[in-house]
């Protein structure tokens, strides 16, 4: 029996993209596609209860991973597949430790995604080599690993919105957070990745990636 699928890619030409190498797939049934969290519970509510989930890390207002938590509390026998245009290396082991069935880069050929997808219809996680290269440090070395990878979800969301120009407030609002809280993360992540102002991280997130 295939699997009911929903696409979610704030971008509509890269979700059309997705969703045209994955409508041939026997495997596959195509129940619709959405460009932020809203969207997705709505059509959620339509369809109802769906086997596969196809997201992007970077959505407006709630996020990838975050939106994966939600779903897998949700929907326990749910797969995921997040996709990002992210190295492995910045995201893959937070997409896994919240419960995704593979991580994919979207600078990748369209085969990979068949096989990602193939991998996953067959119950098994999909790991590049780089992923697994990224698992395996992380095991081995988790605290020689990055500043920003001490970090919580959270906390890392709330770095990613620094780094982008955010004011307090609207990081704030995106996160359903009070600002006296967001502060705290603030400064709990100065702490940890050994930093002083906004100004710090805003160049370590772009040295290392870590937004577009």
């Amino acid at each position: 029996m295939a699997l009911k699928t929903i696409v979610v890619d704030d971008h509509e030409i890269v979700r059309r993209g997705i969703v045209q190498i994955l409508s041939g797939h026997a495997g596959i049934e195509l129940v619709g596609e959405a460009g932020d969290y809203g969207q997705l519970r709505t059509l959620l509510r339509r369809v109802g209860e769906i086997e596969l989930l196809v997201i992007d890390v970077n959505l407006p207002g709630k996020d990838g991973i975050d939106i994966l938590k939600t779903l897998r509390a949700e929907l326990p026998r749910l797969k995921v597949l997040v996709v990002s245009m992210y190295p492995e290396e910045q995201y893959a082991v937070r997409a896994f430790r919240a419960g995704a069935a593979g991580y994919l880069n979207k600078a990748g050929a369209p085969e990979k995604l068949l096989d990602a997808v193939e991998q996953i219809i067959a119950g098994r996680k999909y790991v590049s080599p780089e992923i697994a290269q990224a698992l395996i440090e992380n095991i081995i070395t988790p605290e020689q690993g990055a500043p920003h990878e001490r970090l919580s979800d959270r906390e890392f969301q709330t770095l990613k919105l620094i780094a982008t120009g955010h004011r307090l407030a609207d990081i704030a609002e995106a996160l359903a957070l009070s600002p006296k809280t967001v502060s705290v993360y603030r400064a709990r992540i100065l702490e940890k990745m050994g930093m002083s102002n906004n100004a710090e991280l805003t160049h370590y997130a772009v040295k290392h990636k870590l937004v577009e």
